[in-house]
């Protein structure tokens, strides 16, 4: 069954269409770059600040808070701005925000600071994850098959690379300011080369010769939140909510729960936090035939199942390679949630407005899980916590039938 995003392409030049397709990739992979920094030397910056585990459920509630607010932003930043311009402004701030990270956990010593970096941090990711997702829905509609699963196996490689990355950091005794710090510098450098090649588009704000659109921005701001009528968009953000959990959980608290829950060490935790990130990165590049052949409900609740699966295998997992095994289908479970979710809300009208709309309910996956995981974690242990994110897979999966293809490929 194939995705309804397949519909005829626009008279775009092949060439034009690939070098946008490739600029996407690689907004991606810097996002899931950034994520992972700063999850893979998490164990140490909870060690540095000497803080306990709910006052770090605390300190990420700043980078949930700032994502949340970056998803409410970008919409008013794309029509201001422009997706190209918005994207850069948007790493940008991942950049700062990592900077300070680095500076508050490995020169001052300072939650406040770290706070701040988060904050900025979050707000970045979160508003360039929708943009990065409306350029990336619109770039599968012209060219006409489904990308949406590989630009997000590419966030995902971004992670893989990271969480590599960390890990060698780590074992190498490399201060995490010098390690956060040349990161921020590769994804300055990375977008601003990378956006030369998004096509300017006035439908999502971008200025053109002939018309500008930041007179009636405001307009076009009304039309966009008018999407959230929809029940349909909902109960797709409901399946989104879930699998965000999923991965966001495991970003936030995996190499965590491998060094304080399962007694391994922080080289170790990081290593398991690359075995999740990896299987997501298999998942997402195998996606695509399996959702041509099976349609998404089905692949959603395959998804559901083997996410569920994981979590238990990994929270009651005896020995390292039992752990592992939970991790690996933790990961693959978790792999199409997001870009299968994405790819359903851009069908139908005002398709930019739909994803924002559908990103931001995911997003709340963000807000509201590291505080909440944190403060269970204290009260029960955090592998414990961990079967709150079950419970939500497990809505998620329910909820896929909201997904199905609205209309068969042309």
């Amino acid at each position: 069954m194939a995705s309804s995003v397949h519909i005829e392409s626009a008279l775009r030049p092949r060439r034009e269409l690939v070098a946008w397709r490739n600029a996407i990739f690689v907004i991606f992979t810097l996002s899931g770059l950034s994520i992972a920094t700063w999850a893979a030397r998490l164990p140490e910056i909870k060690a540095n600040l000497d803080v306990s585990t709910g006052s770090i459920g605390i300190l990420i509630l700043g980078m949930s808070a700032g994502s949340i607010l970056g998803l409410m932003a970008s919409a008013w930043l794309m029509v201001r701005l422009g997706a190209r311009s918005g994207m850069v402004l948007s790493l940008g701030f991942v950049a700062v925000g990592l900077v300070l990270i680095g500076i508050g956990a490995g020169v001052v010593f300072s939650p406040a600071v770290v706070f701040v970096g988060l904050a900025l941090f979050g707000f970045g990711n979160g508003s360039v994850d929708v943009m990065m997702n409306v350029e990336g829905a619109a770039a599968e509609t012209e060219l006409g098959k489904t990308v949406l699963p590989l630009m997000h196996a590419c966030f995902s490689l971004g992670t893989v690379i990271g969480a590599g990355i960390g890990a060698a950091a780590s074992a190498l005794a490399i201060g995490i300011v010098w390690h956060a710090g040349g990161i921020a510098v590769l994804i300055a450098v990375a977008v601003i080369t990378a956006v030369r090649f998004v096509p300017v588009r006035e439908e999502l704000g971008d200025d053109t010769p002939t018309h500008s659109h930041k007179a009636d921005w405001v307009t076009r701001l009304r039309a966009n939140l008018s999407v959230w009528a929809d029940l349909r968009l909902i109960l797709i953000g409901v399946i989104m909510l879930g699998m965000a959990f999923a991965e966001g959980s495991a970003n936030d608290w995996l190499a965590l729960a491998v060094v304080e829950g399962h007694g391994q060490s922080a080289a170790t935790g990081a290593i398991v936090f690359g075995v999740f990130v990896s299987a997501m990165t298999v998942g997402r590049v195998a996606g695509g035939p399996l959702i041509d052949r099976f349609g998404r409900v089905r692949v959603l609740q395959v998804s559901a199942v083997s996410a569920a699966l994981g979590l238990v295998v990994f929270i009651l997992g005896p020995n390292l390679w039992i752990i592992i095994v939970g991790t690996v289908f933790w990961g693959l479970g978790s792999a199409l949630g997001f870009p299968l979710g994405m790819s359903a809300a851009a069908e139908g009208k005002n398709a930019a407005a739909r994803v924002s709309a559908v990103a931001m309910i995911g997003y709340l996956a963000f807000l509201v899980g590291p505080p909440l995981i944190g403060l269970l974690g204290d009260a029960i242990g955090l592998l414990n916590a961990l079967f709150f994110v079950l419970i939500l897979v497990v809505f998620s999966g329910l909820a896929s039938p909201a997904a199905r293809e609205q209309r068969a490929k042309p």
